[in-house]
């Protein structure tokens, strides 16, 4: 939808976009306004989703690389990895 803008303005500039909007999701997460609090998460995944275009990442494709069999750690479904483990 905004291809060129968002080539235009680069990777740099439009990762400052997804950093407003995630302080924009980390107030909406500190409130109760349901409707806000979703588009606060569907505006970062757009903007990541966006970075990902600029720098010519298939971002379903790193998805599925990277978690597609389950946790990267333990390679189960449902991780079992120790709490002091990411994730």
């Amino acid at each position: 939808m905004y291809h060129e803008k968002d080539v235009a303005r680069g990777v740099e500039g439009t990762f400052m976009w997804l950093m407003e909007e995630v302080g924009e999701l980390s107030s909406a997460l500190r409130g109760d306004d349901r409707a806000n609090l979703a588009e606060e998460f569907a505006d970062v995944i757009a903007w990541l989703t966006t970075i990902a275009n600029v720098a010519e990442i298939d971002l379903n494709a790193a998805l599925v690389a990277k978690y597609g069999g389950g946790c990267p750690g333990c390679g189960k479904l449902v991780c079992e990895c120790p709490d002091s483990e990411k994730p």
